[in-house]
Parts: C-alpha cells; structure tokens; sequence
C-alpha cells in the first residue's frame, strides 16, 4: 500500500482541508472510496480510518478528507468542504489516470455530509457535474433530517426532528428524474442513535415512493450493533467489488 498523506484541496484552510490518500498495490486504474469521517460535525479527524484501509488489500484506494468542523465552521461550510473533496479527488484522478470507478461515503456525520451531497445537487453542481455521476455512494448511520449540531447552531434544542434545506431528505422531489440514478449503500444498526433507524426507514420509504430504481438501492441492517460501532470495509468491498445488491433486513 503506498500513502500520500496531508494533501491540500483548500488551500485557504490548509491546516484542516487536506486529506489522506492509500493506494493499493495494484496497477491503475482501480476503484475509490472517498470517506469523511464521523464525530459530530465537532470532533473525529482523517486519520481515523479504523478497519477501511482494509479495502486497500482488494484493490480499492481510499481517500480520508478532513473538513472544518465546530466551533470553527458554521452550517454549510462542511458540507461544502466535503464537495470540494469530491472534486478535488475526482479531478486528480482523471488528471494520473488513478481511478477506474469513484464511491463516495461517510460513516455518522461523514454521511451526513456525503448525503447533502448527494441528495442537494447543487453543491457539486458548482464544479460542474452532478451526484448521480459517482459510480456509488454509502450512508453509514447518515442523519437524514436537519443535524443536530446544526441545530444546536439555530439555538434550537438537539432532539427535535426538523426538515428544511439542512436535511437530505428535503430534497427528494417529485419533479426530479430518478431514473438513472447511483448506486446507493445505507448502513444503520439495530441500537442506533435515537431515531437514525427510524430516519433511514423514512427516507428509503420516501425514495420508494417517488420512484427510485430501488434495484439500485442497497441496505444492510446491523443486528445487534450500535451506532457505528461494527466494521464496514468487508461491506464496502462487497459493495464496490461485486457490485451486488445488498438486503439484509426487508424492513428496514
């Protein structure tokens, strides 16, 4: 596995917006996984890839960014730190012919912002091209309503359920073509944050019924888990590799 750490996408942040880079020892081009890591939208860093950098053993490159974070960002700037990373890498990619395919996700507020990209096109869009054209994105315990620390930014108390334009679910509009859309990966277990299952079962229902290829659709239901407390690259690698549609629980 080669490293290519601390490389800059934001130079106007550089001490924060940089991310981390392991590359397989395999010949390119290869697959990538794009992770933001979980902590609250306040805590947690780039370097904390845990058991991911496993993929890297099946030929995947993962890429770790960093964003700014609370108390030094307010809403949306990590979710906009997390676009320019997408772009950033995408772009690199194209420019050394690394990557034969891109997936994007986050685990916990890492997939909340990889869900506000996904499902706000307009944040993407700024740099010229749009979610669906990711080969596959994976919400590890995303929330997809308003995030509680974006509340507690509002002064509002962090246990309500919000939806405004804060909130991945708002954006599932009937006038939207869903045709032809990414693969997608939801990861929630079963003792979850207070709510996170019941969140994500609102959200898949929601697709469902605005007419989602729900083939492309994937879930896995972590029985007997908590809040990301499992490990997830052997379904990542299942996901990217195979790319075989995963459905452990129907009622999740």
């Amino acid at each position: 596995m080669k490293k290519l750490l601390n490389i800059i996408y934001e130079e106007n942040y550089s001490d924060i917006c940089s991310l981390n880079m392991y590359l397989p020892d395999v010949g390119t081009p290869f697959p990538v996984f794009i992770h933001f890591h979980g902590g609250g939208l306040e805590n947690g860093s780039k370097d904390d890839v845990a058991d991911l950098l496993n993929i890297t053993s099946k030929g995947i490159a993962l890429v770790s960014a960093g964003y700014r974070k609370y108390p030094d960002a307010v809403y949306p700037e990590f979710i906009e730190d997390a676009a320019k990373a997408i772009a950033f890498v995408k772009e690199y990619g194209e420019k050394h012919n690394l990557f034969s395919s891109i997936y994007v996700g986050g685990t916990s507020a890492g997939a909340y912002l990889a869900m506000m990209n996904y499902f706000d096109t307009s944040y993407l869009g700024r740099y010229g091209f749009l979610p669906d054209s990711i080969d596959g994105w994976v919400f590890n315990s995303g929330q997809t309503t308003v995030h509680f620390n974006v509340l507690r930014e509002r002064g509002v108390d962090t246990r309500l359920v919000r939806i405004d334009d804060a909130a991945p679910i708002y954006f599932i509009d009937h006038d939207m073509d869903f045709s032809n859309h990414s693969r997608l990966l939801f990861i929630v277990a079963e003792n979850d944050m207070v709510n996170r299952l019941e969140q994500n079962r609102l959200l898949l229902k929601t697709m469902e019924h605005f007419n989602y290829d729900m083939s492309k659709v994937s879930y896995k239901f972590m029985n007997g888990y908590g809040h990301c407390n499992y490990p997830i690259a052997e379904i990542i690698t299942k996901f990217i590799i195979t790319g075989e549609l995963i459905r452990s629980n129907p009622n999740i």
